[in-house]
């Protein structure tokens, strides 16, 4: 069976992105943390199941819980960086990003004493208009990213993206991208990649965009979710319409899910996928020169 990439963005409920401006920033220490308690689940989940995963991490939760990176970490996963204060790319200064993933990097390795390879931005806030982003992230060490989305999507995407991992070559820097997983249906790429669409879709899509990629195109599926996924009891914030649906459905749901899916496929990190710890120009990616997606 091929080997999927199981990924865990770990942030706290209030963190996300739909919720700016709804939960101030400087409240944010202030709320009920439930983010030790969930992401302690995942790992058991994991562990029953046998499986590591790749974490990446946010900075100001493991500034806030360095315990909780080391069990990670001690547990044998990959831990690699969500940024620091998740801020969307869009919504930063070229200066302003390089401080953040800069930071939260250093922070990482000096918990774990181990080199921090990987990096995910919030909201997939990689895009057409942030490209400039994988610069930086090369810049400061960084060997792949896995922040681009090939769907198109209200909030985030890059629909020319390929589907599957690749080398950006960029103004004399080499990073791997990783992008989010797809199924290709005629001219369209559907997301199967997890979170949302995990909880808010039958099983069945899941289970069967993973079973096409890994079957019809042999190749591996990264695979995301957040620890407030399988928090149903988490407090509900009063945003619009729109954002409660795609936040608080299926909450219930998702730790059953994911169990099942365990089961059903092989995971493990992202090394899985991109063996950057052996070769930082993996053999069989692409090579392609951005910004050829503007």
């Amino acid at each position: 069976m091929t080997i999927n990439a199981m990924t865990i963005d770990v942030e706290e409920h209030f963190h996300v992105s739909v919720f700016d401006g709804l939960v101030p920033r400087d409240r944010w220490t202030r709320l009920e943390s439930r983010v030790c308690a969930n992401t302690g689940r995942l790992l058991q989940i994991l562990g029953d199941a046998d499986v590591r995963a790749t974490f990446f991490v946010l900075g100001c939760v493991a500034e806030r819980f360095p315990q909780l990176v080391r069990d990670i970490a001690s547990q044998g996963h990959e831990v690699a960086s969500h940024g620091y204060a998740h801020r969307l790319i869009s919504d930063q200064t070229a200066q302003a990003f390089r401080d953040d993933v800069r930071r939260a990097k250093a922070l990482l390795e000096s918990i774990t004493g181990l080199p921090v390879r990987g990096y995910r931005a919030p909201s997939y806030s990689v895009t057409p208009r942030t490209l400039w982003a994988l610069d930086i992230l090369a810049d400061e060490g960084h060997e792949y990213d896995a922040s681009i989305f090939p769907i198109h999507h209200d909030r985030y995407g890059i629909p020319l993206s390929p589907r599957h991992p690749y080398i950006v070559r960029r103004n004399g820097r080499t990073l791997i991208e990783a992008p989010a997983s797809t199924t290709a249906v005629g001219p369209l790429n559907l997301p199967i990649a997890g979170g949302g669409y995990f909880r808010l879709l039958p099983y069945a899509w899941t289970h069967w965009g993973i079973s096409r990629v890994n079957r019809r195109e042999g190749r591996p599926v990264i695979f995301y979710l957040h620890p407030w996924e399988i928090d149903p009891d988490q407090p509900r914030l009063d945003a619009g319409l729109i954002s409660r649906f795609r936040h608080y459905r299926n909450l219930g749901k998702t730790e059953h899910r994911l169990r099942r899916l365990l089961g059903d496929f092989r995971f493990g990190p992202m090394a899985a996928v991109l063996d950057v710890t052996a070769d930082p120009d993996p053999v069989g990616l692409p090579a392609l020169t951005l910004p050829y997606l503007w």
